[in-house]
């Protein structure tokens, strides 16, 4: 029988055969396997387990491309011509790359570069800075006030630049919460969207019965009206609020914020959540001061709640202007109960209709798309500078199908950013910025259904990553916008309606009856700029409304959800007044 092991060979010198073979290889594989799953481990965000598994694939390819490679090596090095050879196809190989890379940035410079020569022939810009609002001198500037410059100073001086840490001794007096921060009564406030009217009961038991416990609001000693309580425990915010009165007389508003960042998604807006809570304030105050036959008042603090609306508007920030119609919302209750009840003097009306006139959501909306779009460039140019910093955007899009090493980004061509500008850009301005019409006023819902059908279609690949992070965003702001406007649209015609009430007892047969008296020109539908909707009831009352974004006339017919608030995708978009107003 011929022995395994040949006389004088060392049982490690000779080469492994079957499972021996197989056995070593395997080990070889495994290990090096093992290791490059604790490197990828480094730079890979694993806390997901459902997103473990292409580490451990990536760990085993690069495993047997790393066994492949030691292979090649190894009979290279047996021999200076498999030597040269190898220096020879590592050299081919180092060239096809750069040439890739090469050609990769080149294409995706031209691309970007054409790209946006022709759409600045078209007025369009993609600078960040050009969507800056101009500076304002401080005497003049509503954000630089005393009262306003404590929403923002714990974080923001007044230069923009952050503070750290916070300056805790600043107390923000735009802070003005309703409640003590259970969130105050869970009914009360009406919903003009529904022709619910708002009953203050609630929250007079709420501050009488917190006044049991804390002194949080003034309540009298003995219970009065609703509304005169109300108020009473809102008086705790009079000075701040009549201080705020004075500001806002100023003629210009500029936040001081971090406009010179190269990332312009990181700009801190600290004032948003103030200003929203100065409506929600004002709104209250209002619908109070109406109960309690104040309509004056109630008039001084819905035009302040509208001042405090436009003091954001110029700001090139999406969230911004979604704030704005945030307030907008608020803001109309009190306009839709004044009217319900009656409230409202002829002069009051033409004051509303004048204050309300000067919003324009559909050329808002056109400002925050464009500004939008400026932003997406200037941060995907962020990225390409700092791909590092890639991580906290992807963790802030959508869900990724699977995870990969942050290492990997600093491998993506710089010429793929470029291509992703132009998919971003174009998606916003042939898709999204269409669907509003600023010379016509109105919103396209077939162009606005189209985009959103091929935002939802876009695939993962080099020149649309980014748009995946960027982009899906969008898919509800065109409706928010007419939304918005369509309110605003409503409200001033259903004031020339109560004007025209006042001044003839009894309201239009048509809508045509308002103008030229009541209003130089009636609002039209911003959906499709169709006319608005109007009958008047047998009750003396009537049904004013829009199609709505589902662009079917359902009789003025109001949609809900599930959960019972309204939906704003079917259905009509309706003003109308509770079967029995307030008297």
């Amino acid at each position: 029988m011929k022995e395994t092991n040949e006389p004088g060979v060392s049982t490690w010198k000779s080469p492994l055969k079957g499972w021996r073979w197989l056995a070593g290889w395997g080990v070889l594989i495994a290990s090096l396997a093992a290791i490059a799953r604790m490197v990828l481990g480094l730079t890979t965000d694993t806390s997901d387990a459902g997103h473990t598994a292409l580490p451990w694939l990536l760990s085993i390819s690069l495993a047997l491309a790393l066994v492949i490679f030691i292979g090649v090596l190894v009979r290279c090095f047996s021999s200076g011509r498999n030597f040269r050879r190898l220096l020879f196809g590592l050299a081919c190989l180092a060239g096809l790359i750069g040439l890739f890379y090469a050609e990769e940035d080149v294409r995706g410079r031209l691309g970007w570069a054409r790209f946006k020569a022709r759409w600045e022939s078209r007025g369009e810009k993609f600078d960040f800075t050009a969507f800056i609002p101009p500076t304002v001198a401080d005497e003049r500037n509503f954000a630089m006030t005393p009262v306003v410059v404590t929403a923002y100073a714990q974080v923001l001086d007044r230069n923009g630049n952050r503070v750290s840490p916070q300056d805790t001794n600043v107390v923000n007096r735009l802070k003005m919460p309703l409640d003590s921060g259970d969130g105050g009564p869970t009914n009360g406030i009406g919903n003009w969207q529904k022709a619910v009217s708002t009953d203050l009961e609630p929250w007079q038991r709420y501050y009488r019965n917190l006044a049991l416990s804390t002194n949080l609001f003034p309540v009298a000693p003995q219970p009065q009206t609703p509304a005169a309580d109300v108020l009473l425990a809102l008086s705790k915010y009079d000075a701040t609020i009549e201080e705020l009165r004075g500001a806002a007389a100023l003629p210009a508003s500029r936040f001081p914020l971090n406009y010179s960042s190269e990332e312009p998604f990181a700009i801190l807006l600290p004032h948003l959540a103030s200003a929203k809570g100065c409506a929600v304030v004002l709104r209250l105050r209002a619908l109070a001061e109406l109960e309690a036959g104040q309509s004056e008042k109630a008039l001084a603090d819905i035009k302040l709640a509208l001042r405090l609306t436009e003091a954001i508007r110029s700001e090139p920030f999406l969230i911004s202007h979604l704030v704005r119609i945030a307030m907008l919302q608020l803001t109309m209750q009190a306009v839709w109960e004044g009217l319900a009840s009656h409230h409202w003097t002829d002069a009051q009306l033409s004051d509303l209709d004048q204050q309300l006139g000067g919003l324009d959501f559909v050329a808002g909306y056109q400002t925050a798309l464009r500004s939008e779009n400026a932003c997406q460039v200037a941060s995907t140019e962020f990225l390409r500078q700092h791909p590092s910093r890639f991580r906290e955007y992807l963790d802030s899009g959508e869900t990724d199908p699977f995870r990969f090493p942050d290492a990997l980004v600093h491998l993506i061509p710089s010429g793929w950013y470029y291509q992703n500008e132009v998919s971003g850009s174009r998606f916003i301005l042939e898709r999204f910025l269409p669907i509003g019409d600023s010379e016509q006023r109105t919103f396209s819902c077939t162009l606005a259904r189209e985009a959103e059908d091929s935002l939802r279609k876009i695939r993962q690949g080099p020149y649309s990553f980014l748009c995946r992070i960027f982009l899906p965003g969008l898919t509800n702001i065109p409706r928010k916008f007419a939304w918005a406007q369509a309110a605003v649209n409503l409200a001033r015609t259903a004031c020339a309606l109560e004007r025209h009430r006042l001044a003839h007892g009894r309201l239009p047969g048509t809508l045509d009856a308002l103008a030229p008296q009541f209003m130089a020109k009636v609002p039209h539908d911003p959906i499709a700029g169709r006319p608005l909707h109007y009958h008047p009831t047998d009750d003396g009352h009537f049904v004013l409304y829009s199609v709505g974004w589902n662009e079917k006339d359902e009789g003025g017919i109001v949609a809900f959800t599930s959960s019972g608030s309204v939906d704003l995708d079917n259905g009509d978009w309706v003003w109308r007044y509770p079967d029995s107003p307030k008297p």
